[in-house]
């Protein structure tokens, strides 16, 4: 690589990592970017999930105070992002790319209209006399189901994955956008282990090793960036930026 080259795969680390902690689809930064610099799309993808895992450690990290009194829930949305992730990466390494790039803007079109009606839902749930504590077992259920299905996304192609657990929390849950956020930060982790230990295992050789570790570093310093002013965010602030943020990687998703 060039000096350009490794300047700017660093520095769309330090975006891809912040913007991962306060929202999400960090990786719709640093994909094109390495895709743009010639690398293979499912090298960048591997090389990318890679990466990212640093940003996710520290940005998981900023949000561990949100992530207080969610044990019980997070007990069934952990193992279900751990199945969906490795099913999504066996999905990666057996079928087209094509398969699910038809699909990801449909979801991400979803997800953002479920973020932007989440306050109305949350006030339906509370006229129900819904709340965490209480949690019917359908309701988690569908929360369960919901995570996995993302898992599912996430191993496969990860980008937009953070924006797709909130809309889906948002849908279900009568929690705040941050608290939510916290929990969206573990679970894109743990599906962002599972992605780059499943290519380090299958698919060692196609890997750019050089590239994942510039995301590395960069994710790193951006997830504690992240998290330190994300936390910050009024809940208008932080959806009017998730919002913002996946409309942009829908035009460029479909550009």
């Amino acid at each position: 690589m060039t000096p350009l080259e490794v300047i700017a795969i660093l520095v769309a680390g330090v975006g891809a990592g912040a913007i991962n902690a306060i929202v999400g689809s960090g990786t719709l930064i640093t994909f094109p970017t390495l895709v743009a610099f010639g690398f293979p799309p499912v090298t960048a993808t591997m090389s990318n999930a890679i990466g990212l895992v640093a940003g996710g450690v520290s940005g998981t990290w900023g949000y561990r105070r949100e992530l207080a009194g969610q044990g019980p829930r997070l007990r069934w949305q952990i193992p279900a992002s751990l199945c969906g992730a490795v099913l999504g990466s066996w999905l990666l390494l057996h079928l087209p790319e094509t398969v699910f790039e038809l699909v990801v803007p449909v979801l991400l079109i979803l997800a953002l209209i479920l973020v932007v009606l989440q306050p109305k839902i949350q006030a339906w749930a509370k006229q129900r006399g819904s709340h965490e504590a209480g949690l019917s077992t359908a309701r988690l259920t569908l929360l369960t189901v919901g995570t996995f299905a993302v898992g599912v996304y996430g191993g496969y192609f990860t980008a937009a994955q953070g924006i797709l657990l909130m809309g889906v929390m948002g849908a279900i849950l009568p929690e705040s956008l941050q608290r939510m956020n916290g929990a969206k930060n573990l679970l894109s982790l743990i599906v962002n282990v599972v992605a780059a230990t499943a290519y380090t295992l299958v698919a060692f050789d196609r890997i750019s090793w050089a590239a994942a570790g510039l995301i590395a570093v960069g994710s790193l310093l951006g997830g504690v960036l992240g998290a330190r002013y994300g936390r910050r965010l009024s809940p208008t602030a932080l959806r009017g930026t998730i919002v913002v943020v996946g409309l942009i990687g829908l035009f460029r998703l479909l550009a």
